[in-house]
């Protein structure tokens, strides 16, 4: 069995190995220290896992916890049991989309492969996003359901990481000390479902893989103490940092500190020590090794991603540290450490357990204070995010104090229920975390009773437990009296697991109910997106043309639900190059850059060869804009091929601050007007002008309700053009005056940190050449000079005659791969409708692939007329080095195998020979 603490010495057996009297008086003998065989033959005996029911226990824990946390979304009315969605933030955005499209992967339906994704951003690395999200084992479950039904797929692979995650921390405790099978079950079950679960992860489901990697961490730490099970070590390493390098790095961390508490628990000399030290240190870099082929990839997927906007980090309050250790609280950015009322009352009881020696008390209860306290301190925190300020939730390690918060009370409990003496300090300390944390905000009346309750239950069951005979209970005995001795050790049981299960499900609805007040949410797969699928479908002419799931997202992935190949792209990983590229020409985001919205604009469409787009109503699932009355459609347009060839040196070097100049610049054609504007309030006085580096006139929001005259933008172009309205600081409606029904409505969307608003088309310049436009800001809001363009269709038309002309008679395109056809003798310079994304390699004829070279953001390739035939390929930064990496670590570990294999023969062969010896 494994154990964490040194024997105490044996009294010296007496000559002739008979036993000292016990009777009488005699010598006090010195106890004599083990040598170093004893010491290390004494470790491995406490470090081997004690036999027993070993299923039972994680089998438990996994029904708890998946049992609590259905049960609370039954209670919070919440998807798959309610009304309510469940897709709030990133996951309505992202990782349902990425998900989505791994099922068109797995089925054969994606634009693209593994390497690229043509959909998102008018083309970008996938193999980043694939390890970022996607690459979990369970992931490939979704593939089952259908493709309508992904929402419940998502859900239903929640529920089992859940399910994993307590079994394997019920697996791990047993390990570290010898208790009952149901308190792991139990300590596994509140793991998995601590405050950081129901808080964060449940919608950012890649972390859970983090949650299932830290008990088996720990577990692998454990082998290297005993010398066992290298080769499954290095495979669970591995699979950890595969699932989800994020969360497995934090994990790592986590199981080190672990490692390193229980070798100085040990009692192993130094030597044998820092050989433990050293095989878990060499099975972490193996498995790390292995995994390198999608590390590498994130790394450098990470390194051109656009910079986002992040918040510098600002340390909670120590009552909202407290609060989060509370039933039923919750906030988005502070660590929710709650683990249940059990739990952490054995947690807080450790120190006073006296059946437990004093280095033991002391290590464990000093690693979780110490913990706890890096989450406060900026160097500290940045070295648990893997030294990237997270962008968003600042505490997403949480989940480490949770487990140490949980081997804690394994520990305390694992001596025996707590005496009386433990149990009251265990509730004073409660008590105080408690009146601290009464002068948060995070706390709410629902926590008082539901704590009380806890608490109760939690020292009812624990009381029961300490009874006389109680604690052995539950074990054997046929008698009458062994029955009799069970019923406290059952009803103890009892009350604790039905206090773990009505806790964790009020605190996980709680949690679910307030992240919809809280975060932007998304309704699951419904009419809307069935008609957009469908309209997209009928559309698509890919590689001929892209198709554009259009303006009115849905969600920030649309592509990768509904289909198409649009400029929208919602990652970590969304390149610096598509985010300065389309910020530019007038495009809109949100996240600090990291989700690209589609732009709806006939240059652009041109630029990029966006041949149909898609025009949806707002969605009726949110409050951002009313319903205008309209349906799905589809619009489209000439355009010409994704290869297109312009002159050499043609047009500035650079883009200026004029999205409109920025078109015509990619574009290679003078089409926009853009005139002098008068902007006067609703009053009809002059607009006031802005100060600092956002020239322009300044807006106050209008009043709720507000009927009256609204602020308004005259100016004159030549009638008959095509009106857009660039204001990307603008939030609220704008219209041409006096339009005719049916005319579009720009919808901008902004605020002043992490959101920019996308051009938009207002209709057409009427024949009196002026056009009036109407204002509705929703708040205070800034109008740039030149923000009115007006577009001359005949020039544009113009231009796309002229580039379809000199551009490929023939694309095509296969996974990472494009290919084209020039007619014959074209010199200049070969421009792909595409982000020129680190990883491009082009080669023109047979010659040789270079890396690609740049056209304002897109891919370019110099010509000179001697071949008509043109290729680019993307290679995944990072992917060969990883590789070799991998491939260096999968040599070593075949090489560990053979060398071990050869020692056991030639250990196996020296055994033979000394038995046939001695019997000889």
């Amino acid at each position: 069995m494994t154990s964490t603490t040194s024997p105490e010495p044996r009294t010296p057996a007496a000559p002739g190995g008979d036993r000292p009297s016990t009777s009488g008086p005699r010598p006090a003998a010195e106890p004599q220290p083990p040598s170093d065989r004893q010491r290390t033959t004494l470790a491995r005996l406490l470090l081997r896992p004690r036999p027993g029911p070993r299923r039972s226990a994680p089998l438990l824990a996994a029904l708890l916890t998946v049992t609590a946390f259905c049960a609370s979304d039954v209670v919070a009315r919440s998807y798959p049991f309610g009304p309510r969605t469940r897709s709030v933030n990133d996951l309505g955005n992202q990782y349902l989309p990425f998900h989505t499209h791994l099922w068109d992967l797995l089925h054969g339906r994606a634009d693209g492969g593994v390497l690229f994704n043509w959909q998102s951003g008018y083309g970008a690395s996938f193999l980043p996003d694939l390890a970022t999200y996607v690459s979990s084992p369970f992931a490939l479950l979704v593939g089952v359901f259908p493709r309508d039904r992904i929402d419940l797929a998502v859900y239903v692979v929640t529920v089992l990481k859940l399910a994993c995650a307590a079994a394997a921390m019920a697996r791990l405790l047993p390990t570290l000390r010898p208790g009952r099978w149901w308190a792991a079950g139990l300590l596994g079950a509140s793991y998995a479902l601590c405050g950081w679960t129901v808080s964060s992860a449940t919608y950012n489901l890649m972390w859970l893989d983090g949650l299932i990697a830290l008990p088996l961490l720990c577990l692998v730490g454990g082998w290297a103490l005993a010398g066992r099970r290298p080769f499954l070590g290095v495979g669970i390493v591995a699979a950890a940092w595969t699932a989800n390098f994020y969360t497995a790095y934090m994990a790592t961390l986590a199981a080190g500190l672990v490692l390193l508490l229980r070798l100085w628990l040990s009692g192993l000399p130094r030597r044998q020590g820092l050989a433990a030290a050293g095989r878990a240190g060499l099975t972490t870099v193996l498995g790390m090794g292995l995994a390198a082929p999608l590390v590498a990839v994130v790394y450098f997927g990470s390194a051109h991603a656009s910079p986002g906007r992040f918040t510098g980090f600002t340390p909670v309050s120590p009552q909202d540290l407290l609060a989060r250790l509370l039933p039923t609280t919750y906030s988005f950015g502070s660590p929710a450490l709650f683990v249940g009322t059990t739990a952490l009352l054995l947690a807080l009881a450790l120190p006073f357990v006296r059946s437990a020696p004093a280095r033991e008390r002391a290590g464990w209860t000093l690693l979780v204070a110490v913990v706890t306290l890096s989450m406060q301190w900026g160097p500290t925190q940045l070295l648990w995010h893997a030294f990237a300020a997270p962008q968003g939730s600042s505490y997403r390690q949480t989940f480490v104090v949770c487990a140490l918060l949980v081997i804690a009370a394994w520990h305390a409990l694992s001596y025996g229920p707590p005496d009386r003496r433990a149990l009251a300090a265990a509730g004073g300390l409660l008590a105080l975390i408690a009146a601290v944390a009464s002068g948060s905000d995070l706390v709410r009346p629902l926590a008082w009773p539901v704590l009380l309750l806890a608490a109760a239950g939690a020292l009812g069951g624990l009381s029961l437990l300490g009874r006389k005979g109680a604690g052995r209970g539950s074990g054997a005995g046929r008698g009458s009296g062994a029955g009799r001795r069970s019923v406290p050790a059952v009803c103890a049981v009892v009350l604790l697991v039905g206090t773990q299960l009505v806790e964790a499900t009020a605190t996980a609805a709680v949690a679910t109910r307030l992240r919809l007040g809280h975060m932007d949410d998304y309704a699951p797969w419904g009419q809307r997106r069935q008609e957009q699928a469908e309209a997209v479908a009928e559309a698509d002419g890919w590689p001929r043309y892209r198709t554009d799931p259009g303006r009115e997202q849905t969600v920030g992935n649309d592509p990768l639900t509904v289909g198409g190949q649009g400029a929208q792209y919602y990652s970590s990983h969304t390149s610096d190059v598509l985010f300065r590229t389309l910020t530019a020409l007038g495009g809109g985001w949100t996240s600090g850059g990291r989700s690209l919205q589609s732009l709806d604009n006939a240059v652009t469409d041109v630029i990029f060869s966006v041949g149909a787009r898609v025009h949806s109503p707002p969605d009726p699932h949110q409050n951002w804009f009313p319903q205008d009355g309209s349906g799905v459609s589809v619009t489209r347009r000439e355009v010409p091929p994704l290869v297109t060839v312009r002159p050499t040196g043609a047009g500035p070097s650079a883009f200026g601050p004029s999205p409109y100049r920025n078109q015509e610049l990619l574009l290679g054609t003078r089409v926009y007007t853009v005139p002098r504007l008068t902007v006067r309030t609703g009053d009809g006085k002059p607009a006031g002008r802005t100060q600092g580096d956002r020239p322009g006139v300044r807006l106050d929001a209008l009043p709720a309700g507000n009927t009256g005259d609204r602020p308004t933008i005259t100016a004159r172009c030549a009638a008959g053009g095509e009106v857009y309205l660039w204001a990307p600081h603008f939030a609220g409606t704008a219209r041409l005056a006096d339009a005719p029904a049916g005319a579009p409505t720009g919808r901008f969307r902004s605020d002043p940190v992490s959101k920019i608003a996308a051009m938009q088309r207002l209709g057409t310049v009427p024949a009196s050449g002026l056009l009036r436009v109407e204002l509705s800001p929703k708040q205070p809001s800034t109008v740039p000079d030149g923000a009115v363009g007006c577009l001359d269709t005949a020039r544009l038309n113009t231009a796309v005659e002229r580039l379809t002309a000199t551009g490929a008679t023939r694309v095509s395109v296969s996974g990472g791969t494009i290919r084209a056809e020039l007619p014959e003798g074209t010199t200049g310079t070969a421009v792909v409708a595409a982000p020129r994304t680190a990883g491009w390699r082009c080669a023109t004829g047979d010659g040789p692939a270079v890396p690609a070279g740049k056209y304002h953001g897109l891919i370019a390739i110099p010509l000179d007329g001697s071949s008509t035939r043109l290729t680019c390929t993307f290679h995944p930064p990072g992917l060969r080095l990883g590789t070799v990496v991998g491939g260096m670590s999968l040599l070593a570990v075949a090489l560990l195998g053979v060398l071990t294999a050869v020692r056991r023969r030639r250990e196996s062969g020296r055994a033979t020979e000394d038995g046939l010896y001695k019997r000889a």
